[in-house]
């Protein structure tokens, strides 16, 4: 057989040769790296995430917590997100987003060629790895499955899984899952949580230049941080807004209008700020019972007990009473000083200024400069200045006790946007005060402060301090006497007497040093007599005490000696103010509550709570006792109460050396409890009684709790059964109070 090739002359035929060599070697070499590329797909694809989970994905949500009438007042989570739909994020914030980060999203199957390359020959001109090519799309996929590392083998993961994403779902859905999960500093997460984080509004409200502030932020939330870097932010945003105008999204008028418009933030306040004792007993309670992880990643719905307005109330309460306390007892500040410590006044940040402050609210703040007869301050974003006369009070020199770099406290005055405040100087030397409030009908705890400050100490006074209660411990007394049969006006003798104990002679007194004879038990409790309380709980049993105490639902463990009977057992507020609430509920104790209704992401009820009711004792015995009580107020140790426009009642309480004062008492709808001491238990000073340091704190949160609302009246006591023996000594007597 003649070759193929005879009739060709030999060059020719040489050549062909050399042709099909080269055609078969670029065969093998394509095969080779098509079999190369279809291996290394095999490898990096070998391990891929299954896009297929997309379809049932939920990012981690935040627990929130709403109190009576639906008010967020804190929330939990590891990341600040809030989950919104497609519709929203307005139109503006998806144009805005979509041209700057992604031009062809709408367009492309997931991955942009041209920019790939473009990208890649800028790189390479560049020789570092400077320039970013990825789509909405792939940002998506490198979120949510793989890490932030930019390597080879990383880039084409989230190349494919970019095409998997964009063949399973729609531009809508990617959309929304990419404006849910992106990161945009300061702990949020998503677009909806970042505009009410940084604009205290719903995404569906943002203007053209907000809208186009946020879609700056995702190319480096640290570096275009609106709080901390405004002038970069100010930049991205123009930058953002210069791109919506190329894609024709907005007019050269809108623009120009945008770009010119200032930067201005309306951050929101933390939720946590305003109850974080309370909100810190709930996450305790939702972590044992569902575990961590539901609670800070689940989206739970937490319905509370509490008023948003009564807290605030409270809170304001609490810290005027104290700062009150400080003034009376004069300048004693040794302050901290932030250049001591090695740190610079330009750089130094107080845990107070992380939320935005309020007027009449309370902060510490640094001095600037001080000399003759003034002082800046600057916390946070706001300054100010303090004059002599702002630091009457003290007695002493301004530039005496501020030096430039010190830590004091103040309490705000004013503020205004240009960063100018007004403050008044206060001290905080460490004194405490805690205020429990429940309402009688359902047991649902509607205000509670543990501590002057969450941020300096997270222990809850209200609900874990042991305390002495001192005189508001008598109640117990006289309630055990009056349920085994006897009157209010039934008489006793208040005299010197001694009682043996086992360990000798016990012989008590009176606060006043003084011993009024035969009185009624009426006046002996308003007065806070020591003598008569001691003989009625000798004659009962101080054991039947303690069993009638614990009716009330007092837990802790009392120990059977006489003293008791005088408060020294140490109690909660918290179990103090919810025994006391038995009172005016004519002897039902309603259990108190910090939480009526949990659900979890998707609505469903996870716990629901109803008042717990037991009988504690007889309605005949609560209703003397509250008449009883509230002759403390009108006639008693409590009478600055008595001015009060609605009727009130209750029981001062104060410690041997004045270590804790307390005023626990009742209107016909609600308790209040109120504490005040210094942790380490020493004196708050001479004559700093229940009725001096605490009342004015409880009458001043009952004012406002009691405002706009019907007052009510108590029920009327029984007449009683027998008639007793009276005493001409009027019951206008001076009112004092007992120490144990």
């Amino acid at each position: 057989m003649k070759s193929l090739y005879e009739h060709l002359p030999p060059v020719e035929i040489a050549g062909r040769k050399v042709v099909g060599r080269v055609l078969f070697g670029l065969l093998v070499l394509i095969s080779a790296l098509v079999g190369a590329t279809a291996g290394l797909l095999l490898v990096y694809t070998t391990d891929l995430p299954q896009v297929d989970a997309l379809e049932a994905y939920r990012p981690s949500s935040i627990t929130e917590l709403y109190d009576d009438h639906g008010r967020v007042i804190g929330s939990f989570a590891l990341q600040r997100r809030v989950v919104a739909g497609y519709d929203d994020f307005p139109p503006v914030l998806r144009d805005a987003l979509v041209s700057i980060e992604d031009k062809d999203f709408y367009r492309h199957s997931g991955i942009n060629f041209w920019r790939i390359i473009g990208a890649a020959y800028r790189d390479i001109e560049s020789g570092g790895k400077v320039q970013g090519a990825s789509t909405l799309t792939m940002q998506l996929a490198r979120n949510l499955f793989l890490s932030p590392d930019r390597s080879f083998h990383r880039k084409v993961q989230e190349t494919m899984l970019a095409i998997q994403i964009e063949r399973r779902f729609t531009k809508p859905q990617i959309f929304t899952l990419y404006a849910n999960q992106i990161f945009l500093g300061h702990g949020v997460y998503g677009f909806e949580a970042a505009s009410e984080f940084y604009f205290s509004k719903p995404a569906k409200k943002l203007t053209l230049e907000e809208a186009a502030l946020l879609a700056g932020v995702p190319k480096g939330p640290g570096i275009y941080s609106p709080i901390y870097h405004p002038d970069r932010a100010q930049k991205r945003r123009n930058l953002v807004i210069n791109a919506m105008l190329e894609d024709g999204k907005i007019t050269a008028a809108q623009a120009a209008d945008a770009r010119s418009a200032p930067l201005i933030l309306h951050l929101a306040h933390d939720s946590n700020s305003l109850a974080p004792y309370f909100g810190e007993e709930i996450r305790r309670y939702l972590e044992g019972k569902y575990g961590s992880d539901q609670v800070h990643e689940g989206g739970l719905r937490v319905y509370t007990s509490l008023d948003v307005d009564l807290q605030r109330a409270a809170n304001q309460a609490v810290l005027d009473g104290l700062a009150a306390y400080e003034r009376r007892h004069g300048w004693k500040a040794h302050l901290e000083n932030v250049r001591v410590q090695g740190l610079t006044i330009e750089k130094y940040s107080h845990p107070d200024w992380d939320d935005e402050p309020e007027v009449n609210g309370y902060v510490h703040a640094v001095v600037t400069s001080s000399g003759t007869g003034i002082a800046t301050l600057k916390f946070g974003r706001y300054a100010a200045a303090l004059t002599q006369a702002d630091a009457a009070w003290t007695q002493q020199k301004l530039q005496n006790i501020l030096k430039t770099g010190d830590l004091c406290y103040v309490k705000i005055v004013s503020l205004a946007p240009n960063g100018a405040a007004r403050v008044s100087l206060e001290q905080d030397s460490g004194a405490q005060g805690a205020l429990v409030a429940i309402d009688h009908t359902t047991g649902g705890i509607k205000a509670m402060v543990g501590g002057r400050d969450f941020n300096t100490s997270k222990f809850d006074r209200a609900t874990q301090a042991l305390r002495q209660v001192g005189s508001s411990f008598k109640p117990y007394v006289y309630t055990t006497v009056i349920d085994q049969g006897a009157s209010p006006d039934d008489t006793i003798l208040d005299e010197p007497v001694s009682f043996e104990t086992a360990s000798g002679p016990y012989s008590p007194h009176n606060y006043d040093e003084k011993f009024e004879g035969i009185i009624s038990l009426r006046r002996a409790l308003a007065q806070s007599r020591n003598i008569p309380a001691l003989k009625l709980a000798s004659k009962v049993g101080i054991k039947t005490v303690i069993d009638y105490a614990g009716r009330f639902g007092i837990t802790a463990k009392l120990p059977p000696y006489l003293p008791v009977a005088l408060g020294s057992a140490e109690i909660t507020l918290m179990e103090q103010t919810a025994a006391y609430s038995v009172f005016p509920n004519d002897g039902v104790r309603v259990a108190p509550h910090y939480i009526t209704r949990v659900t979890d992401y998707d609505g469903r009820v996870l716990e629901e709570n109803f008042p717990e009711v037991r009988d504690a004792i007889s309605t005949r015995t609560a209703r003397i006792m509250t008449a009883m009580l509230r002759e403390v107020v009108l006639h008693g140790t409590g009478v600055a109460a008595a001015k009060l426009a609605f009727p009130v009642a209750g029981k001062t309480g104060t410690t041997n050396d004045f270590t804790d004062a307390w005023f626990v008492g009742f209107s016909p709808t609600m308790s209040c409890g109120v504490w005040v001491g210094y942790d380490e238990k020493k004196s708050l000073g001479a004559k700093e009684t229940g009725a001096h340091a605490a009342l004015p704190i409880w009458m001043s949160f009952m004012n406002v709790a009691m405002s706009g609302k019907e007052p009510g009246d108590f029920q009327p006591p029984p007449s009683t059964a027998h008639a007793a023996e009276k005493l001409d000594t009027p019951d206008t007597a001076p009112a004092t109070e007992e120490a144990h």
